[in-house]
């Protein structure tokens, strides 16, 4: 029992820790996660932050609220998804009081309207750092890569659920095919577990 209620004060600081870094959306976590609960705790792999931000993504809510809930839930159950999510909506809450209560005095500074420039400058350049350690777990093949190169400009027209749907189904019917063309499709956390295949045994970052 106590080493249950540690896991969650672990988790629950953790994301407190976290929280703040939501600034910029939910994705200017992914840094930070990889670096606590993938690096630090080992309490998931890296190729699972990639999963479970978009599963985040594909249902209502926001992603780091969703995000710190999943990840709670596969480390600690039901409590342990509740105290993520008190612990990344805690600082938020507690920070967007203090501005909403202080906005009417320095709302006018223009040093702090400067401060705020940069602020969106930094978390611009977290969000596309996250991207970049996204793209190391998601393109494992050239089916993903052109379902990413596809996705993309098609975000600009379409709604990012609908993406998510189709990006989903799109996977779906490739995984299909390539069973039927013959090819071997190994789980990715399986991967390691095989140590040899023959030439028409493809692992899925393999082959087409």
């Amino acid at each position: 029992m106590k080493e249950e209620w540690r896991k969650l004060f672990q988790l629950f600081w953790t994301f407190f820790k976290i929280g703040p870094a939501t600034f910029g959306g939910g994705f200017a976590m992914i840094p930070l996660i990889e670096r606590e609960i993938v690096e630090k705790k080992k309490w998931i792999e890296s190729e699972d932050v990639t999963d479970l931000f978009a599963l985040a993504q594909s249902v209502p809510g926001a992603v780091a609220i969703n995000s710190a809930s999943f990840i709670g839930h596969k480390v600690g159950g039901v409590k342990g998804a509740v105290a993520a999510m008190i612990g990344v909506s805690l600082p938020t809450f507690l920070i967007v009081l203090t501005l909403g209560i202080s906005y009417l005095f320095i709302h006018d500074n223009p040093k702090i309207e400067a401060a705020f420039v940069s602020i969106r400058a930094t978390i611009l350049a977290i969000i596309v750092y996250a991207a970049i350690k996204t793209i190391k777990t998601s393109i494992v093949d050239k089916t993903t890569f052109f379902i990413m190169l596809i996705g993309v400009p098609a975000l600009f027209f379409i709604h990012p659920v609908l993406a998510i749907i189709l990006g989903a189904v799109t996977g779906a019917i490739s995984i299909f095919l390539k069973r039927k063309l013959g090819y071997k499709i190994t789980p990715r956390k399986d991967k390691d577990k095989v140590t040899s295949y023959t030439s028409h045994d493809y692992f899925i970052g393999d082959g087409i």
